[in-house]
């Protein structure tokens, strides 16, 4: 695994050894980022569920101000942290649930990345404590990557885009209203 592009590019991450963690797949990361390349840059990211943090680095690499990542298996924090000291950025690596985190956080973030174990039925209710905790800023987007067999149509938020890549799908969404830059 490697990061594709920006400051840390051809970096090499740690090989993910755990058979529970399931990373973003190359395609897929370069696709989200491709996606968003001209909005990262500057801006505060949260990386819920962040496995071997892959993604929260490559918005680090791209430009982004800072990445918060959250995890709830010390194995992924290690595998984080260990990313982290490879391509030598320093960031907060929280080692907690989704939800507790997402409670007690009063920080508003431009890009929310959420990666659950698939399956999991941990999407609505964290769109729901993003929303309801005004977590996401007003012009924010919140990218859900999921299998084709799971929705992600809250109500709460609005989904501007999805695209397929194999049975995965990143869902786009932003608050209702929100109007293209």
């Amino acid at each position: 695994m490697r990061i594709d592009a920006g400051k840390f590019k051809g970096r090499r991450l740690v090989e993910n050894k755990y058979p529970h963690i399931r990373p973003t797949t190359d395609k897929v990361r370069q696709a989200l980022f491709v996606k968003l390349q001209f909005f990262v840059e500057g801006k505060s990211v949260l990386d819920l569920f962040c496995g071997t943090g892959a993604l929260g680095i490559e918005a680090l690499s791209r430009g982004a101000e800072k990445v918060t990542m959250v995890d709830k298996d010390f194995r992924s924090v290690l595998l984080t942290k260990e990313n982290l000291r490879l391509v030598g950025a320093m960031q907060k690596v929280v080692k907690c649930d989704a939800l507790v985190f997402l409670e007690k956080c009063n920080e508003q973030f431009d890009l929310i990345l959420i990666d659950p174990p698939y399956r999991s039925g941990l999407y609505e209710p964290v769109l729901e404590k993003i929303f309801n905790k005004n977590l996401l800023a007003d012009e924010g987007i919140i990218v859900c990557e999921h299998l084709m067999e799971e929705k992600i149509d809250d109500g709460l938020f609005e989904v501007f885009d999805e695209k397929k890549y194999g049975d995965t799908i990143l869902t786009y969404l932003r608050h209702k209203g929100q109007i293209d830059a």
